[in-house]
């Protein structure tokens, strides 16, 4: 028996107005998988991973998470089941360090109303999800660090430790790899490639030679709709997704 997809999205669409940014879209999210979702500009990718978190509320559609329709939950009771995401942009605090960055995102996940006069670096539980969150990312040596001081790339791998401290199933990643060097980008496919074992991973992403590396299946949107999800041998040899988008050299958003 083939085990259920953790999280499944079914005929999601989202309209503004008159114009539909997403429509129908169906996809699976398995644990030990990658699932990159590819696309021209305006093809609705971003709308889709802010429909899944839960930022965006879908028009019309189903999502299903570890087996309960969650369409209608906010992102706050979302992330607390697990379904966790990282943003195009850097969402760091800068003149924290490493280490309290995650340890900030760790506590936001475990709220203790009852121990507002308790030092929140006392809180054993986000304390010990932030240090296995670094070591995950492989950013331990650099925890003390103020978090403005790292590189671009390390930025982006604490974005993802910060995510991880909040101890996430899911994973939804747009666009990690942006503005990323070589040896930036071949740390962050290692990471991924690790995260998997444990998580089912959604990549947006816009260098198609880091997707076609790492995803285990991939869906190509256009125009807000869906024209293929397969295999990534299968999508490189889709006619239809090669006219759209891989033979046009148009990448991003």
């Amino acid at each position: 028996m083939t085990e259920a997809p953790l999280l499944r999205a079914t005929g999601l669409t989202r309209r503004f107005g008159g114009l539909a940014a997403v429509n129908g879209v169906s996809l699976d999210l398995n644990v030990g998988e990658v699932h990159a979702v590819i696309g021209t500009n305006g093809a609705g990718k971003s709308t889709l991973i802010n429909m899944l978190s839960g930022e965006l509320p879908a028009t019309s559609g189903r999502i299903e998470f570890a087996g309960h329709e969650v369409t209608r939950w906010p992102q706050p009771r979302r992330a607390r089941a697990g379904v966790g995401r990282s943003y195009q942009r850097t969402t760091v605090f800068a003149e924290f360090s490493v280490f309290e960055n995650c340890r900030l995102a760790a506590q936001a996940m475990q709220p203790r109303a009852w121990a507002l006069w308790e030092s929140a670096a006392r809180c054993d539980a986000s304390t010990r999800a932030a240090h296995e969150a670094l070591a995950a990312t492989g950013l331990e040596e650099h925890a003390q660090r103020p978090a403005g001081a790292l590189s671009h790339g390390g930025k982006r791998q604490l974005e993802i430790a910060m995510c991880l401290a909040t101890r996430p199933c899911v994973l939804l990643l747009d666009e990690p790899l942006a503005g990323m060097g070589a040896e930036e980008s071949e740390r962050m496919l290692g990471l991924l490639d690790q995260l998997k074992a444990g998580h089912a991973v959604l990549l947006v992403e816009h260098d198609m030679d880091a997707v076609f590396r790492i995803a285990d299946r991939i869906t190509v949107m256009v125009n807000g709709e869906t024209i293929a999800s397969d295999r990534p041998q299968h999508i490189r040899n889709n006619r239809e997704v090669q006219m759209a988008y891989l033979g046009d050299g148009t990448q991003g958003h």
